[in-house]
């Protein structure tokens, strides 16, 4: 049990500096701007129903990456501390440390308990490519799928010490435990299959461990067995993956162009050399981890396109060596069996750790009854080579240890596999123990043992160094430039953009589109950023060039949209919102999101149309997009708008049932209890109105809208001076604020109050001098005060902007005559008030 401390102890103690490190995740879809406030939380349930990403598994844009477990965790881990780091790292430290015990008890019992048993499991414990499964805290899928992969590893081998036979002297207890050990084999596979997908591999991986380790059949023998009657492990394995798939909706995961470019290519030629290359860059990886990257999509891994590409070496010299690895295993061990002469045999060939030879403790193939042994599924065990050593040959441990690799990297295509890298130390830990039995010196040995240290070493400190990168997302995506450029880039300038750090997030933006110029969520973020810094026009042109990236991206056309709607261009808005609105639910990346941004532009073609008057128009948009929200979708604005439109078509019931649901949704909802308020005055409920109002203001007392509002209540109670307080507060707390300003002056000047009124009119058109009624009220204010060459000058302005309106040209007559009487000299040149 010491060695399997050591080795959880060094993987804690390697990855102990990462549980500060703040929370990293990709950002794929900024959040709408007119969507406040936090979600509702989702329900438990969903875990069963959901992929990975919290997209419905029958969905078409789904990942199938059905991973309850995991999620579980997840899920755990926010009930006891939030979002807060720490305890989702410390989490997975503590199950890295679980899993590096698991593996140092399968190299026990396939290396012995000595050095090279310690080796494996201190290779497993530092290599620094698990800095991504654990430092990663979505790499958590990949550690609980390795810990189940491993307990049932180690339940089956349990099973098949059992099978042996030497306990049947127990009669049914015997039975009984042999098969409750390989059903918790098979539960355990299911677990792990539910961590992650892969981990129901572990079947094929025990199936391996029977044929070529625990009964050390050679490669003929394994195919006549196959062949010759299904195993209980296959069955169970069709049996999971039948009901995973069917859980899924009967369909498999769509992945985009982005997520496996080489699946995507269109040449038959590119796709293969470039599946082929792929195994080699993983292999590279475990014996070379210089280049580590926290995604490895777009283009991390270039497409090999043709067979002049100098990558191909690599690929016909890793196949080499994996064919020359497998036929030293499949060759199998050499066995001798005992002659009538009296020579004794040797069992196997075979040496123990310490290179002595080992013999076999039944040098017969017969149980104790004297029928011949047999397998697990009744055939008989070949009578040229014994059963049962202390110890695995070195051939069949290599074997076993190709199996891991293969079998567990073969559902991931071109994504790595946790559980991948199990063999990988294995098979380093046999190799290096061979050497030291064959080489004869003591000084050779001593060099071995030397080289597997320095190796431990230099991948501790690899993995120290990649934990740093990990600390924090800046630093982790700034290490992912040389390897994923685009991705890195584009992730990057999002941190920069949360940091406050325009300039350098534009920059990385630009960066990341120079090495692929077609990414519509970089398109998009750009747009984003250049939207929020008022670069109006240049970020729709951003946005319609995201939207010819991708049509199907419905935040590219809200936002597009909103800018419209705020230049004028309200039919091209409209029209923008109807084409979002029109965009089919299916293979989407993200429905989630693509659902909210529909919604959204309802709410604001909604908003555009009840602004033109048009109310019936509103509350159909208003419905539909009621009809088309996604739970997750924050529904207080939209429903308060309804009830806003049930208002100006006078039904009042149905206003104030709208209302009411925007205040349920959202209790804190400042506006809904403004209009809220108005619709109980209207309807006589004055002091009920009145609550509602205060309650306003206590929200957020920083705002003067809600103090404009309740002036306007107040002055309609006849209550003068308390409306003329609650102006003058609007007007000093948003004093940039147009409407309220100009709201305040209305309400001073009803109140009787002139010399106030003036001032907040003045201010009103500095904010707005383009405004005709800003001018116009202004120069009335000012006729009122006396103040009559100033008067002239805003109604002449008035008129410039707006030469047909009324008011101001009778106004300016008015003020004309009184000047004439008091022999002021005016700018009046003709009848009819134009200079």
């Amino acid at each position: 049990m010491f060695t399997e401390l050591v080795c959880s102890a060094a993987a804690v103690s390697l990855y102990v500096n990462t549980l500060d490190a703040d929370f990293c995740y990709d950002d794929r879809y900024p959040c709408h701007q007119d969507q406040p406030g936090p979600p509702p939380e989702t329900p438990w349930t969903n875990i069963l129903y959901d992929d990975f990403w919290g997209t419905l598994l029958t969905h078409s844009g789904s990942h199938k990456s059905f991973r309850p477990f995991c999620t579980l965790s997840f899920r755990l881990n926010y009930t006891l501390h939030g979002l807060r780091p720490w305890g989702y790292h410390l989490l997975n430290v503590l199950l890295h440390g679980l899993v590096t015990c698991l593996f140092t008890v399968i190299c026990r019992t396939l290396l012995g308990a000595g050095p090279w048993c310690l080796l494996a499991g201190l290779l497993f414990a530092s290599h620094p490519i698990h800095s991504e499964a654990v430092a990663g805290v979505v790499g958590r899928a990949d550690v609980g799928a390795a810990l189940f992969f491993l307990l049932s590893l180690l339940c089956y081998m349990k099973h098949c010490r059992l099978r042996r036979g030497r306990h049947r002297s127990h009669g049914g207890s015997w039975a009984t435990r042999c098969v409750a050990w390989l059903l918790a084999s098979l539960w355990c596979a299911a677990g792990s299959m539910l961590w992650k997908e892969q981990g129901v591999t572990v079947l094929a991986v025990s199936a391996v461990y029977d044929l070529f380790v625990f009964q050390r059949l050679r490669f003929r023998q394994v195919l006549q067995l196959l062949l010759g009657k299904p195993r209980c492990a296959c069955l169970v394995g069709l049996l999971l993956l039948s009901a995973r798939l069917y859980w899924m909706g009967n369909k498999p995961p769509n992945f985009s162009n982005s997520d496996n470019p080489a699946a995507d290519s269109p040449h038959l030629l590119t796709r293969a050399l470039t599946f082929f290359y792929l195994p080699a860059v993983n292999t590279w990886l475990l014996l070379c981890p210089d280049k580590l990257s926290f995604d490895w999509s777009m283009d991390a891994v270039p497409l090999v396109k043709s067979l002049a590409d100098w990558r191909n070496l690599h690929t016909v010299a890793f196949y080499g060596g994996l064919t020359a690895l497998s036929l030293f295993g499949l060759h199998g061990p050499k066995c001798h069996i005992k002659e009538s002469n009296g020579k004794a045999h040797v069992a196997n060939g075979k040496t123990n750790e310490n290179g002595n030879p080992v013999s076999d403790t039944n040098h017969n193939n017969y149980s104790e009854n004297g029928s011949p042994k047999t397998t697990m599924n009744g055939s008989a065990v070949p009578h040229h080579c014994p059963q049962q050593t202390t110890l695995p040959p070195t051939e069949n441990i290599v074997v076993f240890s190709i199996g891991i690799m293969s079998l567990s990297f073969l559902p991931a295509t071109n994504l790595f596999f946790y559980v991948g890298f199990v063999g990988f130390c294995l098979l380093v830990a046999a190799g290096a123990r061979t050497l030291y039995v064959k080489l004869r010196t003591r000084c050779s040995k001593a060099l071995i043992v030397w080289l597997c240290s320095t190796l431990v070493l230099l991948n501790g400190l690899r993995t120290v160094q990649r934990n740093r990168d990990w600390r924090s997302e800046e630093s982790l995506y700034r290490s992912g430039i040389s390897v994923n450029p685009a991705k890195a880039w584009g992730n990057l300038g999002n941190v920069l953009k949360n940091q406050g750090k325009i300039m350098e997030a534009e920059s990385a933006y630009r960066n990341a589109l120079h090495y692929r110029s077609n990414m519509a969520d970089m398109l998009y973020n750009l747009g984003l950023l250049l939207q929020e810094n008022e670069r109006f026009t240049d970020a729709l042109h951003y946005y319609k060039l995201a939207i010819a990236s991708r049509p199907t991206l419905a935040s590219a056309y809200l936002n597009t949209g909103i800018i419209l709607m705020n230049q004028g261009n309200q039919e091209e808005a409209k029209h923008t919102f109807l084409t979002c609105a029109e965009i089919p639910d299916e293979n989407l990346k993200d429905p989630h999101a693509h659902k909210s941004s529909v919604t959204s532009c309802l709410y604001n073609l909604g908003k555009l149309l009840h602004e033109q008057g048009l109310q019936e128009e509103a509350l159909s948009i208003y419905k539909e997009a009621v009809q088309k929200m996604p739970r997750q979708f924050a529904p207080h604005s939209l429903f308060n708008m309804m009830g806003e439109a049930y208002m100006r078509l006078n039904r009042l019931e149905e206003a104030g049932h709208w209302y009411r649901e925007s205040l349920r949704a959202k209790p804190d909802h400042i506006p809904a209890h403004l209009t809220y308020g108005k619709l109980l005055s209207i309807t006589g409920q004055t002091s009920q109105a009145e609550k509602y109002y205060l309650k306003a203001i206590q929200l957020d007392p920083s705002k003067g809208n809600g103090y404009m509002h309740y002036g306007q209540f107040l002055l309609e109670q006849s209550r003068l001076s308390e409306a003329a307080e609650m102006a003058e507060k609007a007007a000093q707390l948003d004093h940039s604020e147009f409407d309220v300003v100009f709201s305040a002056a209305h309400m001073l000047r009803q109140a009787n109050l002139n010399e106030a009124a003036e001032q907040q009119y003045e201010l009103a058109a500095s904010l707005r001098p383009d405004y005709p009624a800003a001018l116009m009220n202004l120069g009335a204010m000012l006729h009122l005060n006396g103040k009559l060459a100033e008067a002239e000058a805003n109604y002449l302005r008035a008129l410039q902007l707006k030469p047909d309106d009324i008011i101001t040209q009778s106004n300016l007559r008015k003020l004309w005559n009184i000047m004439d009487k008091q022999g002021l000299k005016t700018r009046q040149t003709n009848g009819n008030g134009h200079q």
